[in-house]
Order: C-alpha cells, then structure tokens, then sequence
C-alpha cells in the first residue's frame, strides 16, 4: 500500500490558475487611464470647495475679470483612450478642490510619456509610449 501523498495544486489547477492570473494582468493593462495632479498657486486666497457639476471648461480665456488659482496636469493613456467625458470630469473635480468657476485648458496634445527597450542585446529597439497630456488653469471669476 502507498502512502498519501498531500500535493495542493495538480497540474491542472496550476495551469488554470496561471491562465487566470495571465488572463487578469493583460485585462487590468488595457485599461484607459486618467490621472491628474494639481498645483494651488502661493499667494492667492484660497476659496472653498464648489461643485464638481458647476465648474465650466473653458478653451480660452474668457473676457470677464478673473483670479488665477492653479495649475492642472492631466495624464491619459490613447490605447484604450478614455471617453472625453471622463477626462472632462477629471478636470472639474479637481478643479472644484480648488475652489474654481472654471478651468481654462491651455494645452492638449499627443506626446511621448516614456520608452522601453525590446530585443536581445545585439540587436535592440527603443520603442515609445504616447499619452495624451493636457494642462489647464483653474480660475475664480470676482
């Protein structure tokens, strides 16, 4: 009679599990991504939250009299781009941390965000990645 022998994970359930984790990691990297970092200005009087839904985006500056409040840089991936909605929402919501009437976006464009390196050692490429960057100025109209 053989003795039991206690294993935790057959072949199968091995194989199952890494085509699950597999599986998972490639999911979670095509997702659309956007991030944002805002900056207060030093200086200016700083004002209390308003309503993410009430801050306008504005793609010039407008002609009634205004206060500069900050700066808001926007990172978002291209492949999968996000909805312009989310990047919108985005932008008043970190807008509205601020106290703003509304964001002016004075930069938008398609630009390289890193690079890495593939091939063997004698034959190598450098390949970049582009991400879609966006700067906008929060403002408080007096």
């Amino acid at each position: 009679m053989q003795p039991l022998s206690f294993r935790p994970f057959s072949r199968v359930h091995r194989t199952l599990f890494f085509t699950a984790l597999i599986t998972g990691l490639l999911a979670l990297s095509g997702c659309a991504t956007v991030d944002a970092q805002t900056t207060a200005y030093v200086g200016v009087p700083q004002y209390p939250a308003t309503i993410p839904a009430e801050v306008q985006i504005l793609r010039t500056e407008p002609t009634r009299p205004f206060v500069r409040l900050g700066e808001i840089l926007v990172d978002a991936s291209i492949e999968p781009a996000p909805p312009m909605a989310e990047i919108e929402l985005k932008l008043q919501d970190e807008g509205a941390k601020l106290g703003a009437d509304a964001v002016v976006v004075v930069y938008d464009q398609i630009a390289t965000v890193g690079a890495y390196v593939s091939g063997p050692l004698w034959a190598r490429d450098v390949n970049t990645i582009q991400g879609r960057k966006l700067k906008a100025i929060a403002i408080k109209f007096k």
